[in-house]
């Protein structure tokens, strides 16, 4: 389960990654900021295009963010109170017992966990919070559900990364040492047109694994399906993703 070498499958998409990645609630975000010892320094590790530690700044005197692309920093939206670090989430230069917060936002199936969790423990400060958090597949109606599915599953199957099956099972087989602390469910939703659901669909690492193997897009058997199911393509209509939430506390 651990990765000794970084991962990067995002990178050549990074600038759509941005544009087309729906946003986690801001109910989420307030709550970590009020379970947290302090609000005076958090750290998003694998950070991306900075769409958590955008949200935590507003919330947060100082935000480290972290990630192992210098492609993905260079196109993350910036703050004055963001500082963007490129490094993995193992090893970092975070001062040691420095940090009220931790998120990782749909990316821990990426890390050598162990030496991540030894990275956690030397940066939180005593009962500081680890929020880590990962989401699966949409869903729009049973229809287009059914649509996507076949492209999930069926065309894509096998060009997912290896650690995709761990988002899942909702990371059920990932130790989590960490004083766990009860939470509400979450959910992200986004109103989307059809141009939009694709422009999504088009960053999933599996979707470039399959054009780099054939040069054809992978969307094209599910096209025309998709779009008479849709309707009117400029239409938008209701995402949801449920969110899964490992939340704990840890003790020096």
């Amino acid at each position: 389960m651990t990765n000794t070498s970084f991962k990067d499958h995002f990178s050549l998409q990074s600038s759509d990654y941005k544009k087309f990645r729906p946003a986690y609630p801001d109910q989420l975000y307030h709550l970590l900021a009020e379970i947290a010892p302090a609000n005076e320094t958090a750290w998003d590790c694998a950070t991306g295009n900075g769409q958590a530690a955008i949200a935590l700044s507003q919330l947060f005197q100082r935000v480290i963010a972290t990630d192992a692309s210098s492609n993905q920093l260079a196109h993350a939206i910036t703050a004055p109170n963001i500082h963007y670090q490129q490094a993995t989430a193992e090893h970092t230069q975070i001062d040691d017992s420095s940090i009220d917060l931790i998120t990782v936002a749909q990316a821990l199936h990426w890390f050598d966990i162990d030496a991540f969790y030894k990275e956690v423990r030397r940066v939180l400060k005593n009962d500081g919070i680890i929020a880590i958090w990962s989401y699966n597949l949409l869903s729009i109606s049973h229809d287009i559900n059914q649509i996507i599915y076949r492209l999930y599953a069926e065309i894509l199957n096998d060009y997912w990364p290896a650690e995709r099956r761990l988002i899942e099972s909702n990371y059920r087989d990932i130790a989590f040492p960490f004083q766990h602390i009860a939470h509400p469910e979450f959910v992200m939703q986004a109103q989307w047109d059809l141009h939009e659901l694709i422009g999504y669909i088009q960053t999933w690492s599996a979707v470039q694994n399959y054009f780099s193997a054939h040069h054809v897009s992978p969307i094209e058997p599910i096209l025309s399906t998709l779009k008479s199911l849709w309707g009117n393509d400029k239409t938008s209509k209701t995402i949801t993703w449920p969110l899964h939430l490992m939340l704990g506390r840890h003790h020096n």
